[in-house]
């Protein structure tokens, strides 16, 4: 296809993902944040070898990898239970080992910031969308009542909360308080694993290894806390030595962690929601991302959902020569890997977060002997990988 001229909405990790492969494909990109400087939200994340695959394509794996912590096993247990009801190990594909990259969000952003930059993508601040304009060349309008140039293609990155987006997600009762404290000297988890504790489907507690801030030599962990939204609001009035013994309770080998929380505020509220966009492109417009489709972390999915989005998409625009046609296939390349993976999300998240009696003793006393008994943890490994079945489809190459 020749060459685009192309508005991103947002700077997050698909905006910028997509502004560096198009940009390496001759395409001229504008990439437009609301911030007064592109910076990330959020805590820490998983990184699949379906994502890592993007990342070496854009050229963002180096740094991601030099900050990142490599997780080989996922692992989980009930109170009082001595099987485990989470055991996901990565194994290997065709002799070959693989791993999650779990890192913070900021050094995931840097690491793909750095990428858009050395290709040429042109990178706007303070900048944030409101509207889209219709017809054959679209343009953008911001809060600040500036209206962007016309544009060949605008993509909408702009998250969960995008102002483009005809998206009406469900939102989901449980979320989480994220925080990150040092890795403690004498951790008495792996620092290869991620580990998590639960109590029924009401509770959950878990301990990530994610590396290395941008520019910090101590190691990381990120600690989360599943809570409704209805009991976020106790959590903040209650004393943080209460919810610190609370946890340590439910979870003795976690202490060293919890203990590096020592207020309220080092700890965020990330809350979710459910659904998809039947049909995410329009003429010469694109939502990717949680802009078009939105789900439970539960499968630690959502960034690397981002990422195969915005290969597909820039691999679409190189196989067809006519714009509306690369968008149909982009869409068509997508739609299977992505409701798969919604529909499986659906179904294991109430397993682990709901109120539920019924589900977590299904998942302990049937479901955890059943994953492992052969094939089962080679499946659960490419469900977790992100590639239970081709993350692209129609011809398409995989990253």
């Amino acid at each position: 296809m020749a060459a685009l001229k192309v508005g991103i909405a947002g700077a997050g990790i698909g905006g910028l993902a997509l502004a560096a492969a198009l940009a390496r494909s001759g395409h001229d990109v504008t990439v437009y944040d609301q911030f007064d400087a592109p910076r990330p939200v959020g805590s820490g994340l998983v990184i699949q070898p379906v994502g890592q695959a993007v990342l070496f394509r854009i050229g963002a794996l180096d740094v991601a990898e030099t900050h990142g912590a490599q997780v080989t096993h996922m692992l989980g247990h009930a109170t009082g239970k001595r099987m485990p009801i989470l055991d996901v190990k990565y194994g290997s594909v065709k002799g070959r080992p693989r791993h999650g990259l779990a890192l913070h969000r900021a050094a995931l952003f840097h690491a793909v910031h750095q990428a858009a930059i050395k290709v040429g993508v042109r990178m706007l601040a303070s900048h944030e969308v409101v509207s889209v304009s219709d017809g054959p060349k679209r343009q953008l309008s911001f809060t600040n009542g500036e209206v962007s140039a016309p544009f060949d293609l605008v993509v909408d990155a702009s998250g969960a909360g995008s102002p483009l987006s005809p998206l009406r997600a469900r939102a989901l009762p449980y979320g989480a308080i994220w925080g990150v404290v040092d890795w403690p000297d004498d951790a008495p988890l792996p620092a290869h694993q991620l580990s998590q504790r639960y109590e029924a489907a009401r509770r959950m507690v878990g301990v990530l290894p994610i590396g290395l801030l941008p520019g910090g030599t101590r190691r990381q962990t990120a600690l989360f806390w599943s809570l409704t939204r209805d009991e976020l609001a106790a959590w903040q009035a209650s004393p943080i030595e209460a919810w610190k013994a609370q946890a340590k309770a439910l979870w003795p080998e976690a202490a060293p962690y919890v203990d590096g929380i020592t207020q309220h505020d080092q700890m965020t509220p990330a809350f979710y929601s459910h659904g998809s966009l039947r049909t995410p492109v329009a003429p010469g417009l694109v939502h990717i991302g949680d802009a078009a489709h939105r789900a439970s972390p539960q499968l630690g999915q959502g960034a690397n959902m981002a990422l195969l989005d915005a290969w597909a998409l820039s691999q679409a625009l190189v196989a067809r020569g006519d714009l509306a046609d690369a968008l149909a296939l982009y869409h068509k390349s997508r739609r299977l890997h992505l409701w798969v993976y919604q529909w499986m999300s659906a179904v294991f998240t109430p397993l682990y977060q709901s109120h539920s009696r019924f589900l977590p003793a299904l998942r302990n006393h049937l479901l955890a002997p059943v994953a492992q008994i052969p094939p089962s943890p080679y499946i659960l490994s490419r469900l977790v990988c992100g590639d239970m079945l081709p993350p692209l489809r129609s011809g398409l190459p995989a990253p």
